[in-house]
């Protein structure tokens, strides 16, 4: 099979055409792939465009061409996509983070041929995601490739992307069963008595394995070889990420007709409730980060320098896993993973809230199916996930049964990995969702969104005492920073630095102390485009991340996290952008995974700790008024000091620039027991034939009398677009839990709606 780059010269429009009709983009914007057409108000936070957008190429095929069936490879197109080639439907893909192929010999013609690829990235009731707090790119934005094969090849069309799967399973210890399944497609009318051989290939290019097995194909036939590996030398994760080799042959005679090459990390993933997961037999605690793909002003178009980059970062801050938040990303930076020994967590959008236009939830089965299918051979993914916070606006039996449907067939389609799911904090411990997959994660964020910082600790500990049976992990923790905010007394909810250090502190030691907890995944590696946020003095941008969206400054919880996850030996100060102080007296904070801590005020040493924890505060430095050098340096085991310094100024008045300057916050209500009587607290009952707190919000909302019920309760709450696309699944009660409406107004919003006969 030969493989055609075809990302160079596209027309590019957002002017609405009809591609059925072959006409030519005319006045088009000339661009490359990967193209998203949202790079620059995907994230700017004052208006994105969603909607159509159409890309065409021409391309010229000769008579040989005709020789040869092709295939246009589409990495991916966001939301929605549709194929045309010369005015013709040719192909369409819901699934807007999977790669899809379409077969073109039927619509092609000698000669020039016009391919208008329309991409679309509006709202659509039945394609997830539906609602998320990430941008929703639209483009052709993972690039376009053109295959040519033989008329003897491996299967292009069954929604993967090898047409192989390579699994690997240990058998006893020590030894591992290697299969090699697939199909084989047959062009043509005559059955042909075809032969596969395959190698395996240690890394130093020494031949493991050499098979060659017969395959009679008619029109289609499946293949499947089983050995057994002898003692392979492990993929051990970052430590020491060893990959094989298998090469597939397709042949007929002594010709090639196809051939594929798949890279295979024999490993065993072990996951227990109580003492939490293993890696080939050694214990393993999940040091991860969680990743969006985009980039500043690059949207999702991401090229392979700005994945290496990303790559190289994560291991620079010592993390040994990754979450792939929350689509197929990539396929290759799941090779990246696979080559530095970085474990994956791969889900797909199946997040927030679910669709009620398609009660089958296909598209999240699609979805899945892809990503399964598109990823198998990866041998970093450990597991599959299913949905992310799907209980946002509602959990019910309907929220259990697409789980419990996603978890059976991932299940089916590789029993050999784990599946895993993500849960709000208000999924109770005792819920039916929580026993639908193998183990389960939280989002939790006690300290930030709600509660105080010890929460955590409580929370984990009381899931474990509930669901002793359960293996548990934090999924996500965080707060967003803004590396220009910063103070020296930080509180929730102030975007400062200090915050953001204070707030992972504590969680990374929670998760670190309790054996039961298979890890977690802080949230997030970078900031992301979020288009609808306005928050932390910037716009468009969820600013959770260890690094900003640029990837220009690591924040300082950057190095707190280093401290505690990496080998490499490092001295870092933390507040160095934090540079004009005004209190004489100041606590200098150290992160370092080393314990002898020298620190120096102006030249001169002031104080050496012997203290082994990645944070170290030296309470009570007096600066000196104006200019001070603070210093700091180590010595690692090996005798060599590594060193940090800053400059801090001692000023007198505070420097405003540090503080977020907030405009005061809409409320939707006044104070509730000042606008309501709430002396008296009415019980919560349900009249037959009339609403009741119990309905669904956009039911009652299609009765006038019904809509100002809930106008006089939640005012302008009630427009609100973030709550609009929930409407249709959630309950006034739920809406009323959502946005902290005291037990008290139910009692009474219930009784004015059961007064209100049903429409």
């Amino acid at each position: 099979m030969k493989r055609l780059d075809l990302n160079d010269g596209w027309i590019f429009t957002k002017e609405q055409i009809d591609p059925s009709d072959g006409q030519k983009i005319r006045g088009g914007e000339t661009v490359s792939l990967p193209h998203c057409f949202n790079a620059a108000d995907g994230q700017s936070g004052d208006g994105m465009y969603h909607g159509k957008a159409f890309y065409q190429k021409s391309v010229t095929f000769s008579d040989g061409d005709f020789n040869r069936f092709l295939f246009l490879e589409i990495g991916a197109a966001a939301l929605v996509s549709k194929v045309y080639v010369n005015g013709q439907a040719a192909g369409e893909s819901n699934c807007g983070f999977s790669l899809y192929r379409v077969f073109l010999n039927p619509f092609i013609q000698l000669g020039g041929n016009t391919i208008t690829v329309e991409v679309d990235n509006s709202s659509k009731d039945d394609v997830y995601p539906l609602m998320a707090d990430f941008s929703f790119y639209g483009g052709l934005y993972r690039g376009v490739n053109l295959l040519a094969a033989d008329s003897l090849h491996f299967d292009l069309l069954d929604h993967g992307r090898d047409g192989l799967y390579v699994t690997q399973k240990e058998t006893e210890k020590g030894s591992f069963q290697l299969q090699i399944a697939g199909d084989i497609i047959n062009e043509t009318a005559e059955e042909k008595n075809a032969s596969l051989r395959v190698t395996l290939c240690d890394r130093e290019h020494n031949t493991v394995l050499s098979r060659r097995i017969d395959v009679p194909v008619s029109e289609r036939s499946k293949f499947e070889l089983t050995e057994e590996i002898d003692h392979p030398h492990l993929w051990m994760g970052t430590e020491d990420p060893y990959l094989y080799t298998v090469k597939c042959e397709l042949c007929l005679g002594n010709r090639v007709y196809d051939q594929r090459t798949v890279e295979v990390g024999f490993r065993t993933v072990k996951i227990t409730p109580d003492q939490g997961m293993f890696l080939n037999g050694r214990p393993f605690k999940i040091n991860g980060v969680s990743r969006h793909q985009d980039f500043d002003k690059v949207g999702n178009a991401l090229t392979k320098e700005h994945m290496d980059l990303d790559l190289s970062m994560i291991l620079e801050v010592g993390a040994n896993s990754v979450r792939l938040s929350h689509y197929q990303q990539n396929d290759y930076f799941y090779t990246l993973c696979d080559r530095n020994g970085i474990l994956v967590w791969a889900e797909i959008p199946f997040i927030s809230i679910p669709t009620t236009a398609d009660p089958e939830n296909q598209n999240a089965k699609d979805q899945l199916e892809r990503l399964i299918k598109q990823a198998y051979n990866h041998s970093s993914i450990f597991c599959w996930g299913v949905q992310n916070e799907i209980t946002m606006a509602v959990e019910n039996e309907n929220i259990y049964k697409m789980v419990s449907d996603l978890a059976a067939l991932a299940g089916k389609m590789d029993p050999g990995r784990y599946v895993a799911q993500a849960n709000m904090y208000s999924v109770a411990d005792g819920s039916e969702l929580i026993g639908l997959t193998d183990f389960v994660g939280y989002n939790l964020y006690y300290g930030w969104y709600y509660g105080e910082l010890p929460d955590l600790d409580k929370r984990l500990d009381g899931f474990h005492m509930t669901r002793p049976d359960v293996p548990v992990m934090v999924t996500e923790f965080g707060v967003d920073a803004n590396p220009r905010l910063h103070s020296g007394h930080p509180v929730r909810r102030d975007y400062t630095e200090e915050y953001q250090v204070l707030f992972l502190n504590h969680a990374l030691r929670a998760i670190r102390e309790r054996p039961f907890v298979l890890g977690g995944f802080l949230w997030a590696m970078f900031d992301f485009g979020s288009e609808s946020r306005q928050e932390g003095g910037e716009k468009g941008k969820n600013q959770k991340g260890l690094v900003t969206i640029d990837r220009k400054i690591k924040k300082d919880a950057f190095y707190l996290c280093k401290a505690c996850w990496s080998k490499e030996p490092f001295v870092k100060l933390a507040g160095s952008r934090f540079v004009n102080r005004h209190e004489a007296v100041q606590d200098i904070t150290v992160f370092s995974n080393l314990d002898q801590i020298r620190l120096y005020l102006n030249g001169v040493l002031i104080r050496a700790t012997g203290d082994p924890n990645p944070l170290k505060k030296i309470c009570g430095v007096e600066l000196r008024p104006g200019k001070n050098i603070i210093t700091a340096d180590a010595p690692d085991k090996n005798g060599t000091v590594h060193r940090d310094e800053m400059i801090l100024n001692y000023v007198s008045e505070p420097d405003r620039s540090y503080i977020l300057e907030t405009p005061e916050q809409k409320k939707h209500v006044t104070n509730w027991f000042e606008k309501f009587d709430l002396s008296q607290v009415q019980k919560i009952s349900v009249r037959e034939g009339c609403y009741s707190i119990f309905d669904a919000v956009e039911e009652i909302c299609r009765s006038e009398s019904g809509k100002a019920v809930l106008k006089k309760y939640f005012g302008e709450a009630l427009e609100s677009p973030q709550l609009e696309r929930m409407k249709k699944l959630m309950t006034v009660e739920s809406m009323s839990s959502l946005l902290a409406v005291p037990r008290e107004v139910l009692g009474i919003m219930n009784n004015d709606l059961n007064v209100i006969p049903k429409e």
